[in-house]
């Protein structure tokens, strides 16, 4: 059997390992993929947002199924593409992930299903935004309408931030015409968690819980990142809390994108904060998060493509997802120094060799002959299970010390926050 996964990151990494444990799949293929992808799968050099040239190649090579994995071809609509030339997706269709690509959408069918999220406004000229900022309440969260790479939200704590966040984003277009619209939203307070989930638009499956690190230096300081590090289960998210999550959050949603004819098949991400008030959606991702893959699915227990197969299926609830859920996971990521502005690239790469509890997942690397160079912002995520959260994270740090790149820098502290709450 073919496999095709559309993506070149770290997240397409972990899950083209995830997939290799099938014994059925023959051959898979990384669509860009990268230097480190190639140890695991075929790299063809076609861009993830090429959704032509992409069906032109699952065509001539006789692709059994796909996997589209990154936020851009969903919502372009690559798994609408495919399935018109008779090819299986994993992923949803592009009316469905919009849930991600358009965050007016997502909280204007929050606000009619009834389901917990913070209080917002929406804005299509920066003038109106800018006059309904002098009287809003202050910290505001400042959110480009559409896809802006993970960075397209703007917390701002004084009025000038807010000023600014609205003339960087309406009028400078800082996130090109993401920007078009803007969501200011109510400030919430409390731990966040993310949540995946698998779902054929009937059943959802919530996977292990994580925690991501978004801010690029240690103590949580530094610009935003599209993640610096995760942990995994995350100890906030109690069992009663993911009972609340259930009823109030991850049904209805479901429910709420087949009433408006927009059933979602895939994995859909649940970015939520507990507050005071119980948890409420942060956010919605249409498809796998990144770096939250690389801690969830090496606690996957049960074979990926027969869920992903299930869920292209519709059968989802005939399949059984199970977890370790007795093991913790840590992934460290390994970026290059100035990242998340400014950084070089083309430094060489030493990786130490996997061990049976720790996993090393490239996101940015190129080969050049046999060496392997940096290719990007987040070079490497280095993943560690264990039986408990201290021991995984300890792990991580211990394996992240082997490897060899001059140009690279990491976070001290992933975790550190998810051991404190764990012994309260």
């Amino acid at each position: 059997m073919k496999i095709m996964v559309v993506g070149g990151g770290g997240r397409e990494h972990a899950i083209i390992k995830k997939l290799k444990e099938n014994k059925s799949i023959t051959e898979i293929f990384a669509l860009p993929g990268n230097g480190g992808i190639a140890a695991d799968a075929t790299c063809v050099a076609i861009g993830a947002k090429d959704i032509e040239k992409i069906t032109a190649f699952a065509k001539e090579n006789a692709i059994d199924f796909a996997v589209v994995a990154p936020d851009d071809p969903l919502v372009l609509g690559a798994v609408d593409a495919l399935n018109e030339i008779g090819i299986p997706c994993f992923g949803p269709k592009a009316n469905a992930a919009i849930i991600e690509g358009s965050k007016v959408f997502s909280k204007n069918l929050m606000k009619k299903y009834g389901i917990p999220t913070a209080q917002y406004e929406v804005f299509d000229k920066a003038e109106d935004a800018l006059e309904y900022i002098k009287t809003a309440p202050i910290p505001t969260v400042i959110k480009a309408d559409g896809l802006a790479l993970g960075k397209g939200v703007i917390i701002a704590t004084t009025r000038e931030e807010a000023e600014n966040a609205i003339h960087d984003i309406m009028e400078d277009k800082v996130f090109g015409e993401s920007g078009s619209k803007v969501v200011i939203e109510e400030f919430l307070e409390g731990p966040e968690v993310s949540v995946l989930s698998f779902t054929d638009g009937n059943v959802v499956i919530p996977m292990i819980s994580s925690m991501d690190h978004k801010r690029a230096h240690d103590n949580d300081e530094g610009l935003n990142t599209g993640g610096m590090g995760t942990v995994a289960p995350n100890p906030y998210y109690t069992k009663d809390i993911a009972d609340e999550c259930m009823e109030t959050i991850f049904l209805p949603t479901i429910k709420a994108m087949k009433a408006e004819g927009r059933e979602f098949r895939g994995c859909l991400y649940f970015g939520l904060m507990i507050t005071k008030n119980g948890p409420k959606v942060i956010e919605y991702n249409c498809r796998f998060g990144d770096p939250e893959t690389q801690v969830v699915l090496p606690l996957l227990k049960s074979d990926l493509f027969e869920i992903m197969k299930a869920v292209s299926e519709g059968t989802l609830a005939d399949v059984p997802v199970e977890f370790y859920d007795d093991k913790s996971a840590c992934c460290v990521i390994v970026a290059s120094k100035g990242y998340p502005v400014k950084y070089q690239s083309g430094f060489e790469l030493g990786l130490p060799k996997a061990e049976s509890d720790t996993d090393i997942f490239v996101a940015g690397a190129k080969l050049d002959g046999d060496k392997l160079l940096s290719a990007g912002g987040r070079v490497l995520g280095v993943t560690a299970i264990a039986d408990d959260l201290e021991s995984a994270i300890a792990r991580a740090y211990e394996h992240t010390a082997k490897v060899k790149f001059e140009n690279g820098f990491y976070r001290h502290d992933i975790g550190a926050r998810a051991l404190k709450a764990l012994k309260k």
